[in-house]
C-alpha cells in the first residue's frame, strides 16, 4: 500500500511539473496574436521531438534489457568459479593435513612454508656449488695451462675476470648478498691475476736485461725485438680487462679516476725508481728540501731521454693492440709518450707526498715547492701535451693533488698572504718608497711613487704565482684574499694621506696640534703640492694597471668563468665559501648580471682608486688657485692705472709690476714641477683651471675695480704676458692667451687708440682694429645691443659679451671722465 501511495504521489507531482512546464512552453512560444498564425507549425515541430523522444526511451530500454541479460549472465559465471575455488580450497586443506600430518590448517601451512625455505635453500646452495665448482675450474686450467704456455692460461683466466666482474655486477641488485661468496671469486681471481703478472713480469724483464735496459740508446731488433713485444702484449692483454672497467667506470660516473698504468710500463719503470731512489730518498747531496726542482728536472730529463725509444718501439703495439676499442680514445693507453708520463707519476707523486710533513712548518720552502711543482705541471702539460687521459678536460697536476686530494691550499694561500703582506709592508716602510719615481716610466705619463711601482711589481709576481693554478676557486680566492686586499690597503694608505694633508690644513687642526710656520708653509707650497700629486701620480697609475690587468687573457677567463658560475647559481656558494654576493661586494658589481654590460674583475677597486685620483686632482687645483690667488693680494691693493702720460707706450718695452714678482715666481716653480709630474691630460686639465682662476681674479679685482688710461692698460697688458710667458713655457705654446681670452679682449678693446689716423678712417686702408677709434666703439657699444655685437665681431672679439664690453669700457678714464 505504502508503495502503491507513492507512485501515485509520484504521478501526481509529475503531473503537476508536467503541467507547469507546459504552460511556460506556451507562454514562450505564443506571446501574441500574430504566434498563433503559427500553431500549426508549432504544432508539427511537437510532434516530431514526441517521435523523435519516442525512439530514444525505445533505444534505451533495449539497451537496459542487453545490459540486465549480461550481467545476470556474469553474476551466474562469478557463482561457478566462486563454488569450484571453494571446493579446491577445501581439497589442498585436505590434502595439506595429510602431507603434513597436521591437525589443523593453520599448522599445515607453516610446516609446508617451512618445507618450500629450505628447498628454497637447497636450489641456493646448489647454484653457490656449481659457482665455485666453475670457478675452480676456471682458476685449475688458468694454473695447468700456465705450466705449459703462459699464452694459453689468458683465455680460463679472462673467463674467470669477466664472472667475478658480472658478481659485482648483479650484488647491488640482489641488496648485497652473498658478501663471502663474491669476496672468494674476487681473491681467486686476483691471486690467478698476480700469478700470471709475476710470471709475464719475470719473462719481460729478462728480455729487458738482455737489452741492457734502462742504457741509453737502446736498439731493438731481430728475436730480441719480437720477444720484447711479445712481452708487451702479454702484460697487456692480462691488464685489458682491469682498463675497460676502469673507462667504463670514469663513463657512468662523475669524478673521474686517474688512468692506470700500463703493466709493461710499470715493469720498466722499476729500475727507473730504484735510480730515483738512489738519488732522492738517501742521504746523498741531491736529496735536499730546499731543492725540489732537483727531482722535478730529474724527471724531466727521463721524458726526454727515453721518449725516442717508446715513440720507435711502444707506439706501434699500443697502436695495433686497441685500435678498435674505447680505450683508444684514451692518450694514456694509446700515446705512448703520456703512457710514459703517467708511469712516471707515481713514484714523483710518492716523493712529493712525503715531502710534505717535512716542510710544514717552513714556509719559503712550501712555497717554493708548490711554484717549482707549477712549472713542473704547466711543463708536461705544454710542453708534452699530456692530458692525463681527462681529454678536454686536461690534467690537473700534481699540484691539484697536493692542494685539493691532501688538503694543502690554505696553509700554502696563507704562506702566500703573509709573504706578500711581509713584502708590502717592506716596500711602504722606507721613506724613500714615498718619493716620486721619475725614471721608471715613460716620459709624457704620471710619475708615480716608487711605492706603488714596487706594489705593482708585487702583484704582478703574484700573479705569476697562481697564474698555472687549474682550480677556479684557488684563483679566486688568491685575487680577493691577496691581490684586492693588498689593491685596498695601499688604498687606504692613499686616502688616509689625503686626509691627514686636510687636517693639518684645517685651522682648527693648526691650533690643536700646533703645526709651525714652517711646516705649514711646507704644506700651502711644494711641499703640500709634492704631497698631492703622490697620491695622485700612485692612484692613477694603479687604476690604469687594473684597466690593463682587466684586458689580460689570464683574467678575461677568469672573469667569464665568474660570470658562467655566478649566473647559474645565484644565491649558492659557487667560490668555496663566498657567494656571488662577497664576490661582487668585492669585483664587480655586474658580477651575475643577465645582460651583456661590460665588467672586469677589478671594476670595483679602479672605481676606488679613480675617486680617490679626481679627488687628489680636485685638492691640486685647489691648492694652486689658493696659493696663486694669496699671492696676487698685493697686486690687487696698487692703484697706477690711471696715470696720465702723453707718450704712447708699447707694453712690450716694460717691466712687470713689481708686485706681480712673487706671484710669477710662485706660478713658475709650481708649473715647473707640475709638467715633470703631471701627463699632458691632467697637466692640462690643471693648468686650464688655475689660468681661469687668475683670470677671474684679475678681472674682478683688478680690471672691474680700478679706472685704467693708456699707459695703465699697457702695463696692465704687460703684466698679462707675464702671465702668458709661464704658461706657454711650461705647459704649450699660446695655452696662456687660449686660457685668457675674455680678458685679452677686454685689454685689447681697452688699449683701442682714442685717435685714429685719418687716412685709414677715410677708407684709405682696409678696415682694421686701428681704423676704429675707441670713441667710435663706445658709441657703438652702448647705442643697443645689435650694434654691439656688430662692433664686436669686426674688432674680432668671440668671447666678450655686450654687457662685459660696456663694462670694460667704463674702465677707461678718458671714456670716464
Amino acid at each position: 500500500m505504502t508503495a502503491v501511495a507513492f507512485r501515485r504521489n509520484s504521478s501526481q507531482v509529475t503531473n503537476e511539473e508536467l503541467d507547469v512546464r507546459v504552460e511556460d512552453y506556451l507562454n514562450d512560444k505564443l506571446q501574441t496574436y500574430t504566434d498563433l498564425e503559427n500553431l500549426d507549425l508549432l504544432l508539427q515541430t511537437v510532434k516530431e521531438q514526441q517521435v523523435l523522444l519516442r525512439n530514444q526511451l525505445h533505444d534505451a530500454e533495449a539497451t537496459l534489457h542487453d545490459v540486465n541479460k549480461d550481467s545476470k549472465a556474469h553474476s551466474a559465471d562469478l557463482q561457478k568459479k566462486v563454488d569450484h575455488f571453494n571446493r579446491q580450497q577445501v581439497t589442498i586443506d585436505r590434502r595439506l593435513l595429510i602431507v603434513t600430518q597436521s591437525e589443523t590448517s593453520d599448522d599445515a601451512v607453516q610446516t609446508f612454508d617451512a618445507s618450500m625455505e629450505k628447498l628454497r635453500r637447497l636450489d641456493v646452495a646448489k647454484g653457490y656449488v656449481i659457482l665455485l665448482t666453475r670457478v675452480e675450474q676456471l682458476s685449475g686450467e688458468a694454473r695447468r695451462n700456465f705450466q705449459v704456455s703462459p699464452q694459453a692460461a689468458l683465455q680460463p683466466y679472462l673467463q674467470l675476470q669477466a664472472l667475478a666482474a658480472a658478481l659485482k655486477r648483479a650484488q647491488p641488485a640482489a641488496e648485497d648478498a652473498a658478501p663471502h661468496l663474491v669476496d672468494h671469486v674476487d681473491k681467486t681471481m686476483q691471486l690467478v691475476w698476480k700469478q700470471m703478472k709475476d710470471t709475464f713480469a719475470l719473462d719481460f724483464e729478462e728480455t729487458l736485461a738482455k737489452i741492457k735496459w734502462p742504457s741509453k740508446d737502446v736498439r731493438l731488433d731481430g728475436v730480441i725485438l719480437e720477444q720484447w713485444i711479445l712481452g708487451v702484449e702479454r702484460l697487456l692483454e692480462l691488464q685489458e680487462p682491469e682498463l675497460k672497467d676502469r673507462e667504463k667506470d670514469n663513463y657512468t660516473s662523475d669524478a673521474k679516476k686517474d688512468a692506470l698504468v700500463l703493466l709493461p710500463l710499470e715493469v720498466m719503470m722499476k729500475p727507473l725508481e730504484m735510480r730515483f731512489k738512489y738519488h732522492f730518498d738517501g742521504d746523498r747531496a741531491t736529496n735536499r728540501l730546499d731543492k725540489p726542482e732537483f727531482f722535478l728536472s730529474h724527471v724531466v730529463g727521463l721524458i726526454n731521454t727515453y721518449d725516442e725509444f717508446f715513440a720507435i718501439y711502444l707506439q706501434p703495439v699500443l697502436g695495433r693492440h686497441f685500435r678498435g676499442s674505447n680505450l683508444a680514445l684514451n692518450t694514456c693507453y694509446i700515446d705512448s709518450n703520456s703512457a710514459f708520463i703517467t708511469a712516471l707519476l707515481p713514484m714523483l707523486r710518492h716523493k712529493v707526498f712525503s715531502l710534505l710533513p717535512q716542510i710544514a712548518k717552513q714556509p719559503q720552502l712550501l712555497s717554493h715547492l708548490m711554484h717549482e711543482l707549477m712549472s713542473f705541471d704547466a711543463s708536461i702539460r705544454d710542453d708534452w701535451g699530456y692530458d692525463g687521459g681527462f681529454g678536454a678536460d686536461g690534467w690537473r697536476g700534481l699540484t691539484w693533488e697536493v692542494l685539493v686530494k691532501k688538503d694543502w691550499f690554505n696553509r700554502w694561500l696563507k704562506v702566500e698572504k703573509d709573504f706578500a703582506l711581509s713584502r708590502y709592508e717592506n716596500i711602504i716602510g722606507p721613506a724613500e718608497s714615498r718619493e716620486i719615481d721619475y725614471d721608471s716610466v715613460d716620459p709624457g705619463t704620471t710619475k708615480p711613487t716608487k711605492a706603488a711601482i714596487r706594489v705593482n711589481d708585487l702583484l704582478e709576481t703574484i700573479t705569476d704565482r697562481y697564474r698555472p693554478l687549474t682550480s677556479f676557486s684557488q684563483k679566486l680566492k688568491f685575487l680577493i684574499d691577496i691581490q684586492i686586499a693588498i689593491f685596498d690597503k695601499f688604498h687606504d694608505r692613499l686616502a688616509s694621506s689625503l686626509e691627514a694633508y686636510l687636517t693639518l690644513n684645517s685651522s682648527v687642526a693648526r691650533a690643536v696640534q700646533g703645526v709651525s710656520k714652517e711646516e705649514q708653509a711646507q704644506l700651502e707650497g711644494l711641499g703640500g703640492l709634492d704631497r698631492l700629486c703622490r697620491v695622485y701620480g700612485s692612484a692613477e697609475y694603479l687604476e690604469k694597471k687594473m684597466r690593463d690587468w682587466s684586458d689580460d687573457v689570464f683574467f678575461l677567463e677568469l672573469w667569464d668563468e665568474l660570470q658562467f658560475r655566478a649566473r647559474s647559481r645565484s644565491g649558492k656558494k659557487f667560490a668555496g665559501e663566498m657567494s656571488v654576493e662577497d664576490v661582487a661586494e668585492r669585483t664587480s658589481s655586474v658580477v651575475g648580471a643577465h645582460d651583456d654590460g661590460s665588467g672586469a674583475l677589478f671594476d670595483e677597486t679602479a672605481s676606488a682608486y679613480r675617486r680617490l685620483r679626481i679627488r687628489s686632482e680636485s685638492l691640486i687645483q685647489d691648492l694652486l688657485v689658493h696659493n696663486v690667488d694669496r699671492s696676487l693680494r698685493p697686486y690687487q691693493r696698487i692703484n697706477p692705472w690711471s696715470s696720465l702720460t702723453s707718450d704712447i707706450i708699447s707694453p712690450s718695452s716694460l717691466n712687470i709690476t713689481a708686485e706681480l714678482d712673487g706671484c710669477i715666481q710662485l706660478l713658475s716653480s709650481y708649473l715647473a714641477f707640475l709638467s715633470k709630474v703631471l701627463a699632458e691630460a691632467p697637466l692640462r686639465r690643471t693648468s686650464r683651471h688655475l689660468i681661469q682662476a687668475i683670470q677671474t681674479f684679475l678681472w674682478d679685482r683688478v680690471l672691474m675695480l680700478h679706472k685704467f688710461s693708456a699707459s695703465g692698460i699697457a702695463q696692465f697688458t704687460r703684466d698679462l704676458y707675464a702671465f702668458w710667458e709661464v704658461f706657454d713655457r711650461y705647459i704649450a705654446p699660446g695655452q696662456g692667451e687660449i686660457g685668457m681670452r675674455r680678458l685679452r679682449e677686454a685689454v685689447e678693446l681697452m688699449s683701442m687708440p682714442v685717435k685714429v689716423d685719418q687716412g685709414a678712417a677715410n677708407g684709405e686702408a682696409e678696415e682694421s682694429k686701428e681704423s676704429i677709434g675707441i670713441w667710435e666703439v663706445e658709441k657703438r657699444v652702448f647705442r643697443d645691443n645689435e650694434s654691439a655685437r656688430e662692433v664686436l665681431e669686426e674688432l674680432g672679439f668671440e668671447v666678450l659679451t655686450e654687457a662685459e664690453a660696456r663694462n670694460v669700457l667704463e674702465r677707461r678714464i678718458e671714456l670716464s671722465s
